[in-house]
Order: C-alpha cells, then structure tokens, then sequence
C-alpha cells in the first residue's frame, strides 16, 4: 500500500475556519482505501470543541531544538469517520481563542514549528508516508526541511512532498533575518531562486519550488497564476514550474450538501420533483426572514466573506438599479465593514426585497441556497470556490464571473443550443453582472421551461470529492512511481 500524509493547519471535523478545512476533511475520505493508507496531520488547537477534544489520545511526546530552544512536541491522534488523524500538540503555540493569530510575525513561528514538529514526529509514530500532501503556506516549509536537514536520513530518503495552493494570496511573508532565525536554514536556502522573493522570506515560494509537484484547486485558477495579475508576485515562478503544476477541482461532501436529506430546509427535494418541492424553502424563508411572501418572486442568494475578493463593490455600485427589477435579494455574511453596513444600508432601504443577516449559520446557508432559484458570485478571483457547487447541487442557478473555479463549474447557459448549467459574465464590471442578472430573470419569467432545463442540467452535474479524488490518486501514482 502505497502511504499519503495531509499536513494541514485545518481539518474538518476537527477546525475550520474555511474551505481549507473542508478539503482536509474530506478528500481523504474518498481516496481508494485499498491502494492508499491516508492519514492527516493537524495542529492541537486549544480552542476546539471539547466534544472533539475528548476524541484524542495521547501518544508520545519528545523535545526537539527550534528557534535556539528545545520546545517540547506532544502527539496525540484520533480516529474520525474511518479516518486516522494526528495532531501536534503545544499549547504556548496553539493555544488562544481562535486558530490564527493577528501576529504574522508569531504565526511564521508557529507554522514554522509546525512543520518541524510534524516530520520529526514520523519515526516515532511507526508510519513512514511515501508523499506528504501540504496545504498551503502553513505547510510550506515540509517540502523544504525534507530537502534540508531530514534527507539524508534512510526513514525520509524517498520521501516525495506536494503542495496544493488554496489561495495564492496568502503566502507567510516576513523578513529574511528573522525568519532564517527562527527556522534554523542555512543562509544560502535565502536567496531569489529558493525562499526570498523581493527581499522578504517567504514560505509558500520555499514549498513551491521545494515540493516535488505543485497543485491548485482549479484547471483556470492554475492558468491564471501564472499571470502578472493573478500570480501575487510568484507568476515567474509558476511559470518556471508549469510542467508540475496541476489545477484539480475540489469537491463537496455529496453526504453533508444533499436536498433530499437535508435536515437544515423545511421540504426536501430531488432532481425529480423540485418543480413542486423546491418553493415550499422558498415561501418559508420568505417568512423567516419578513420579506413579502410570494412563489413567483425570483430570488437570489449570496453567502460569503464579505471582501473584495468576493467582488462584492460590482453589487454595491448597481444594487440599486437591482433594486427596480421584480427580485429578492437575501445575503448572509461576515467581513468588512463597509461591505456588512453596505448590505446593512440596502436592507433598511428596501426592506421587502432585500434581507441582509450579517452573522454567520450554518443552517441558514442550507435555507439560502436551497430556497433561492439563483446564486451570485461575482468574484475578481475564485481559487475554486465551493459555494457554486452548492448551489449546482440544490438547484439553484449560479450568476458567477468567468474566473478559476467558477469558469471551470459553470457552463454558461446557451440559449440557442439549450445547454449550460449557468450565467457568467467575463469583464470585472459591474454593468456587465446586472446585464447578466437581468438576463436570467428574462428566462425565469418569460421561459420558465427553459430556466426548469438548467435547474435539471445543474442538479445532474457530478462535483463529489469521488471524481476530484480520482485525479489526486493519478498524480499520487506518478510520484511515487
């Protein structure tokens, strides 16, 4: 059997603040269990869950010198839905109220150790992985001490490392000096062609150019990295490393986003009888959320961060010409500021067709995409995005911009041909979305059969974790040879 270890800073059930979090959840769960023993690597945060923390079980725990100290690594694992997971435990570092600090001096030290802690924990806990999966810049630093200090070992000489970007944007930046203290690297490991870029340290450029193979959530988003706009400073060296660089789309848990089981709505539905079934969501959100109650109203959803990424100023500059048009509006969200009091300001403007709950649920996503007949994500950038294959899944027609992910899971709706499972607009601009918008609300009420065919197209699409899991288990056989 052939053994694969995620590291992650985040997994699911466990922590999460993201997609991330589902990705290291999930995807291990449906790769083939009889050719490939997966387990996962997380930190011990402790502010986890204490149902959750009453899973993990002690192991062994040892010192190791880090950052001119010899700071104590405890390990402990757990097993979750048939899967193994262990977790580095030190509570000066993992401790605090919320995964990530505000520090991003503290968090390099931090991750730093995580990486050292998770690679010298291997030998003790009698599983020697042939690849180590790395998830962002959190973990870029294993491909680089595998090259480093842990190669000439016998138990990591054939040791292969991958690093799967979730979002370039995100790299963990520091100065040199410091850095180079803190993780101990030789001088020479700083220079332009390995761990500095524009005079500063940075760990998602060492996991790079030191994994064996570099992957991103998307076929698009893998093209676009490479350019000046979406390549975040690294474009030249995606370029350079375009022959290992692969973009696989991720998948949703098909369990979990299910409208015929899902708990969280009030009527369920299939691909068969949504004609009937889907509005009873509808007209009792409708209700909950005290907008006027009325079956044939289009409603469209949005559930998000609320940043820039997210393209949320295209909807702030045309909301109100939207606003005229015969829709409901419901968003449900966190971010900045002035993204939540924009929403906020809308909601008291148009109080009966426009519902901004600035928080987050779980359970009211549930209700969002599966009472909504369409979905609007008009994204600057998207690495993947997951929310539009929710809303594939609940038939709920997405409205997305051609970026990433959302070029490679939305096929635009074709009118002529009657094919596509979608709207999309290309510009990042914001009249071009609400021609879009306005475009769709054609269809939904002056071609209801022809919107009825796209909800059937978008409900028979296939983004499990079982197709996406297949391609990694292709790429996991090409570098273990």
């Amino acid at each position: 059997m052939k053994k694969i270890l995620f590291a992650a800073s985040e997994g699911v059930p466990f922590i999460k603040t993201g997609g991330l979090a589902d990705v290291v959840g999930s995807l291990p769960k449906y790769i083939d269990k009889e050719y490939f023993d997966v387990r996962v690597f997380i930190p011990k945060y402790t502010c986890m869950k204490q149902e959750m923390k009453d899973k993990l079980k002690y192991v062994t725990h040892f010192y190791m010198d880090f950052n001119w100290q010899n700071v104590y690594v405890g390990v402990l694992e757990a097993e979750d839905a048939g899967l193994h997971y262990y977790f580095i435990d030190n509570e000066s570092y993992f401790g605090g109220f919320k995964p990530y600090g505000d520090d991003p001096r503290y968090e390099i030290e931090k991750y730093a150790y995580f990486c050292k802690a998770v690679l010298s924990a291997l030998p003790l806990l009698n599983f020697q992985p042939d690849l180590i999966h790395c998830h962002d810049w959190q973990t870029g630093l294993i491909p680089v001490y595998l090259k480093e200090r842990f190669h000439g070992g016998d138990f990591y000489r054939n040791m292969k490392s991958v690093i799967t970007i979730h979002n370039l944007k995100f790299q963990g930046k520091w100065d040199v000096k410091t850095v180079q203290s803190i993780t101990g690297l030789p001088e020479y490991y700083f220079t332009s062609d390995k761990l500095e870029a524009y005079k500063d340290a940075n760990l998602l450029k060492g996991g790079i150019v030191f994994a064996d193979a570099v992957t991103t959530v998307s076929d698009t988003y893998a093209e676009e990295i490479k350019t000046p706009f979406y390549g975040e400073g690294l474009d030249g060296l995606l370029r350079a490393r375009s022959h290992d660089l692969r973009g696989i789309v991720n998948g949703i848990d098909y369990g979990e986003f299910n409208p015929e089981t899902d708990k969280n709505i009030v009527k369920a539905y299939n691909a068969v009888n949504f004609r009937k079934e889907k509005v009873k969501n509808k007209r009792a959100l409708q209700e909950e959320l005290g907008l006027r109650v009325d079956d044939k109203k289009m409603m469209i959803g949005l559930v998000s961060r609320l940043t820039d990424q997210k393209g949320l100023d295209l909807i702030a500059y045309v909301m109100d010409e939207l606003c005229q048009d015969d829709i409901q509006f419901v968003v449900l969200g966190t971010g900045e500021e002035r993204y939540e009091n924009m929403f906020r300001h809308f909601d008291w403007k148009y109080g009966d067709k426009v519902s901004a709950n600035i928080y987050y649920s779980d359970a009211l996503s549930h209700k969002i995409y599966a009472a909504c007949d369409a979905y609007l994500m008009p994204s600057l950038f998207e690495p993947c995005g997951l929310s539009q294959l929710i809303a594939l899944r609940y038939g709920t027609v997405p409205i997305v911009r051609e970026t990433g992910g959302l070029k490679d899971t939305v096929q635009p709706y074709n009118e002529y041909e009657s094919t596509g499972t979608g709207f999309s607009f290309t510009n990042y601009n914001a009249h071009e979305m609400l021609n879009t918008i306005r475009y769709a609300e054609h269809i939904y009420y002056d071609r209801k059969r022809e919107w009825n065919k796209i909800v059937d197209r978008a409900m028979a699409t296939d983004y499990s974790w079982k197709v996406s899991a297949g391609k990694y288990q292709e790429m996991y056989d090409w570098l273990i040879g």
